[in-house]
């Protein structure tokens, strides 16, 4: 059976200033996004599930149903900050989404096979869908998981500082935990920092790897996050801010010992928009990768596996 992308796609992108998910990068004005699903079904997956707000799908099926008629099994999933579904039927005041941990659970009564999740506003690389594919068809287990790690000098912004979650590895490549870096930039002397927590600068390694939230699962991740999830809301249910985020869940199921994660190298750029400042330079590196012939300047014409 060949493994579902699925995109998190209902962030509200409040540094970006407007919709990146559906915003266009590409010569044709192609979404981040959609090179990301291009790349997808050239390593062999067969559906694509976005999860959405749902007053955003007929924005999503005027976008993509067309570009994706024959080439992808489409199907949508939608994040909504009412959880009556969870046990909890009174009305929650919120400002934004739950986090990437809620968003993926309402994937849970559409995604029956392995699949993978990223970032909608995230570039990833073929190599990368190809690397997690053959993870889900030869290694993933239903307490075995993956994610992928980018070389962090390969993942910054020039428009302003990022958070990224460094992997601490163990010798047989796993992941033993992932260390939060606030603030993450390149300074003038080409040095990457962070800023600690008493305010003082950190220094990392250019070669460290980092999560830019790619990460592979069966279905069997479903039950695993749903009682955290319960639990996270019981004690955060005023907090109109407060967040289910994936790599968080990951660490407690780590340390239950339910779950371990197996971290892949990836030796390829990661980009995407932070800021709105970030949108020249990603369809530069858009229109780069076109004129080298690594994608076709009409993205959708045909698609080579």
């Amino acid at each position: 059976m060949k493994p579902t992308l699925v995109i998190l796609a209902a962030g509200m992108a409040s540094r970006y200033g407007g919709n990146k998910q559906i915003d266009g990068f590409g010569p044709n004005n192609e979404t981040i996004l959609e090179y990301s699903i291009f790349d997808a079904i050239r390593a062999g997956f067969g559906k694509v599930c976005f999860i959405i707000r749902k007053e955003h799908q007929t924005v999503f099926e005027e976008k993509f149903a067309k570009a994706l008629k024959g080439q992808m099994e489409v199907d949508y999933a939608f994040q909504e900050p009412q959880l009556a579904e969870y046990g909890f039927n009174e009305y929650i005041e919120r400002t934004k989404p739950w986090g990437t941990g809620h968003a993926l659970l309402a994937a849970r009564n559409v995604v029956k096979e392995n699949f993978c999740v990223i970032n909608a506003d995230d570039f990833y690389s073929l190599i990368a869908f190809r690397q997690m594919a053959a993870f889900l068809a030869d290694e993933a287990k239903d307490d075995y998981f993956a994610l992928l790690g980018y070389k962090i000098d390969k993942t910054l912004s020039d428009s302003g500082p990022v958070t990224r979650g460094v992997c601490a590895i163990s010798d047989s490549s796993e992941l033993k935990r992932l260390d939060e870096r606030a603030k993450v930039y390149r300074n003038p002397e080409g040095e990457i920092e962070f800023v600690q927590h008493d305010g003082t600068p950190g220094k990392l390694n250019a070669e460290d790897l980092v999560s830019m939230n790619f990460w592979g699962f069966t279905p069997a991740i479903f039950s695993l996050l749903e009682p955290l999830f319960v639990t996270f809301v019981r004690e955060n249910i005023t907090d109109p801010k407060a967040e289910f985020l994936i790599p968080e869940a990951a660490q407690i199921l780590l340390q239950k010992g339910q779950a371990s994660f197996r971290v892949i190298p990836i030796d390829a750029p990661c980009f995407g928009v932070t800021y709105q400042e970030d949108k020249p330079l990603v369809k530069n590196e858009l229109s780069d990768l076109v004129e080298k012939r690594v994608y076709p300047k009409y993205l959708w014409k045909e698609v080579a596996v």
